[in-house]
């Protein structure tokens, strides 16, 4: 594990030394520097996590030392140490970036615990700046498509993403992949810096989804220990994603047009209003014109919330886009699992575009890691697609399943895959013989005929 290593800056050599002595017992590696230009030229050769710095310096001051120190590294943290009558100076080193100060003489058990906490502080704002950073190298996601649908959708996220429009509302069935193009808005936006946070509205209770929201004070209700704040305030100059907002509770949603007019609420238990600047990304899977018509959802509510209204596709109407998406998520599988597909054999294409896809991307994104995980092979295979995937994609063609493997071969031993598939029947079925056949859009005569063939009836 690295050790943090702390730069002592002091001219009274009995000082360096007694802290030096100390330090190293509780585990930092310790450089030290008797003046400011010894320490700005240690700093630079020793990369310090933590320096430990006197006001009152020889030659160049602590203060103007501060100043160089974070102009060299922003992120660089920085202890004053003063003397009493030097207080006003450590106030003025805080302005100037200083972490904290400490005043002569200290006590080594306090002085301890302040560099304890300033380092985790440190730590978790380089993780922060880390992940950060790995977000740019992965956002936006990549949108995967070249149909007219997607070409279309595209163009507009691109406008959406550019303008300031402070309400979007995502629309489509489940899977077409309504929080990726959240993420794509908010990432190639100028808030990509800010908080992208997102809720399921279905997930969280009614009760609790106000507090979720707005957040609460200390002794609002009988749980709240604590003063929380709330998503909207977290999010503040960022996107909050409203994920399921068609099952949001009537009451809740009187609550949410409010905060939409003006971008202002109040804690639960709370007289302080908050001002906030986010936007709001909704998204949901339900008709809300048939919601209103049912007195399920406000209609003042949905007119507020698709000022920008944004359509994802099913799957089954863009199959143009299902070997691309396809091929993405092999790419994504080979490096998370260390395989190498390296594509897709003709028959199991032929099934992937001829079956319908209810679940859409996340149900082909699944099949794919499927098929990764369990199989072998250099290329995805049909006997590594569900038994059921099969079996509905020849039967929504008119034709049994059994008559999809009198194509020829296509490098695919037809035997085995018929099979395969005969066990697999079996096997999801508890060998159930008629379960097994309806599997497979066959008669129960001709599934024993082909159970005898492959040895699995006497």
């Amino acid at each position: 594990m690295k050790r943090n290593k702390i730069l002592v800056v002091d001219d009274e050599h009995l000082i360096r030394w007694s802290l030096e002595q100390n330090l190293k017992k509780q585990g930092y590696d310790v450089v030290t520097a008797a003046s400011g230009e010894d320490a700005m030229r240690i700093a630079r050769e020793e990369q310090p996590d933590l320096v430990l710095l006197d006001i009152q310096l020889p030659g160049i001051s602590g203060t103007e030392v501060l100043e160089r120190l974070k102009d060299y590294d922003d992120e660089l943290v920085v202890i004053m140490v003063t003397a009493q009558s030097g207080l006003d100076t450590a106030v003025n080193a805080m302005r100037l970036g200083a972490h904290d100060y400490v005043s002569k003489p200290f006590n080594l058990d306090e002085l301890s615990i302040i560099i304890r906490k300033a380092l985790e502080t440190s730590d978790l704002k380089r993780e922060v700046a880390r992940l950060r950073s790995e977000t740019k190298k992965t956002f936006p996601p990549n949108i995967i498509g070249d149909s007219r649908h997607m070409k279309y959708l595209m163009e507009v996220l691109d406008k959406v993403a550019r303008s300031e429009a402070s309400t979007v509302l995502v629309q489509g069935e489940s899977g077409t992949g309504k929080e990726l193009v959240a993420k794509w808005i908010h990432y190639s936006s100028n808030r990509a810096e800010k908080p992208f946070i997102a809720i399921n509205c279905a997930a969280v209770p009614a009760t609790l989804l106000e507090s979720e929201l707005f957040g609460h004070e200390k002794g609002a209700f009988t749980d709240a220990k604590t003063t929380k704040k709330g998503l909207f305030e977290l999010a503040d100059g960022g996107t909050v994603f409203l994920d399921e907002i068609g099952d949001m509770e009537m009451g809740m949603q009187a609550k949410l047009l409010r905060f939409l007019e003006d971008r202002t609420f109040r804690r639960i238990g709370g007289g302080r209003v908050f001002s906030v600047d986010v936007r709001i990304i909704s998204a949901t899977n339900k008709d809300l014109q048939k919601s209103i018509e049912d007195k399920t959802f406000r209609n003042d509510l949905y007119y507020r919330l698709q000022v920008i209204p944004i359509f994802l596709p099913a799957l089954r109407e863009r199959r143009e886009d299902i070997l691309p998406l396809a091929t993405h998520f092999i790419e994504v599988y080979n490096r998370d699992f260390n395989k190498k597909v390296q594509g897709i054999a003709p028959l199991a294409e032929r099934m992937m575009l001829g079956y319908g896809w209810p679940g859409n991307v996340r149900e082909l994104k699944n099949v794919i890691e499927r098929a990764i995980i369990l199989g072998n092979d250099e290329m995805l295979l049909l006997e590594h697609l569900p038994l059921e995937l099969v079996a509905r994609a020849t039967s929504e063609g008119g034709v049994s399943a059994m008559s999809a493997f009198r194509l020829p071969p296509e490098g695919v031993d037809i035997e085995e895959v018929e099979k395969e598939l005969i066990r697999q029947a079996l096997d999801s079925a508890e060998w159930n013989q008629s379960k097994a056949a309806k599997k497979l859009n066959l008669g129960i005569d001709a599934f024993r005929y082909r159970m005898k063939k492959f040895g699995y009836l006497k």
